[in-house]
């Protein structure tokens, strides 16, 4: 049963749950290594030529809000965001490394993340990483993840070689259920390779096709099914899968071999978390509808292109009734946080 947002969610702050942060120290850890030269030559065929040379002065651009505190809080106070659940830079998965360089990977990263959202820790709350290429350590990374005080884990959409699906993963959904942490699914690149290598469509196509697969693998597994309790959130609305479960259900009802979960596709939008970031306000509003209005939360993927500048203004045009606007606005993401409803108090600008 999806619960009904509350009018005393209007009290809450506002919360971004899509958010990153750049961490430099991840690249120098692994620079000269053979893996990172393999995965930028992949990430280039995928991209293609135009999207590379875009990428660079854009990322450029985007320096000091991706990594000084002081120039990310001024764009939140300008944004009207109070609280950011900020990630790293999908970037810095390196889902290629072998065992001990992932782990080095994911300790630094949590700790660097961790240090970042330090700087102002009533306003910043992080996520950290795991090596999905290696299942056996992901449950070491989550713990170390939550003892650096982050509240949960940011991953891809697959590791290669592996789908969510896979029941080597068991123990990690396992021990993020039994703590309650945070699981933010945000894809990056796309398996259609040189498919989307123009125009941009290795973003544009790419990431709601991997949402879409990602979130289908953990559903008609019954990933969900063993643990209701996991807290996921899933980037860019999910992907595609949202507006177009019905499909999903039709085949759950006529092929056998698509039942391996207990209940209809659909119906397990309602154990997931989603966010806003969708660039349509009627896809928002479809997105509130299938999954509930307690399901969806800010998102701005700040600070990329890709993401808005104005995420509460994006969630206005949706136009949903007032409760439902802050729930999403940031009562569900309070809840999910553990957050008061009261607001942090905004400086009032000055009189001249």
């Amino acid at each position: 049963m999806t619960a009904t947002p509350t009018v005393e969610m209007a009290t809450a702050p506002t919360v971004d749950v899509h958010a990153h942060v750049l961490l430099p120290e991840i690249e120098a850890l692994v620079d000269g290594l053979p893996g990172p030269a393999e995965a930028k030559a992949l990430d280039a065929r995928r991209n293609g030529p135009d999207a590379l040379k875009v990428n660079g002065p854009m990322i450029g651009a985007r320096i000091a809000r991706l990594t000084d505190p002081s120039v990310r809080l001024a764009a939140m106070d300008a944004q009207g965001v109070d609280i950011q659940l900020v990630s790293p830079s999908p970037s810095h998965y390196h889902y290629w490394a072998d065992e001990e360089t992932a782990e080095k990977v994911y300790l630094l990263a949590n700790e660097a993340t961790a240090a970042h959202c330090s700087a102002a820790p009533d306003r910043l709350r992080g996520l950290g990483l795991v090596p999905l290429q290696h299942p056996a350590r992901a449950v070491r990374a989550l713990e170390h993840a939550l003892e650096c005080g982050l509240s949960g884990v940011e991953i891809s959409s697959h590791a290669p070689g592996r789908e969510l699906s896979d029941p080597d993963y068991a123990p990690f959904w396992t021990r993020a259920e039994e703590t309650g942490a945070l699981v933010f699914l945000h894809p990056f690149g796309c398996t259609l390779d040189e498919r989307l290598d123009r125009w941009y469509l290795s973003n544009s196509v790419g990431q709601p096709t991997e949402n879409a697969v990602a979130l289908s693998h953990l559903i008609f597994s019954g990933v969900l099914d063993r643990h209701p309790d996991l807290r996921l959130i899933a980037a860019h609305g999910g992907g595609y899968l949202p507006t177009h479960i019905g499909r999903a259900d039709h085949a759950w009802r006529v092929r056998p071999d698509a039942q391996a979960c207990r209940e209809a596709p659909s119906s397990y939008l309602r154990r997931l978390h989603f966010d806003s970031l969708v660039h349509d306000p009627y896809v928002l509003r479809e997105l509130v509808r299938v999954a509930g209005a307690d399901r969806v939360l800010l998102g701005s993927d700040f600070p990329f292109d890709m993401g808005v500048e104005d995420p509460v203004g994006a969630l206005r045009a949706a136009r949903l009734p007032d409760a439902e606007f802050h729930a999403v606005r940031g009562g569900n993401a309070a809840a999910l946080l553990g957050l008061p409803l009261r607001p942090r108090p905004r400086p009032r600008p000055r009189k001249d």
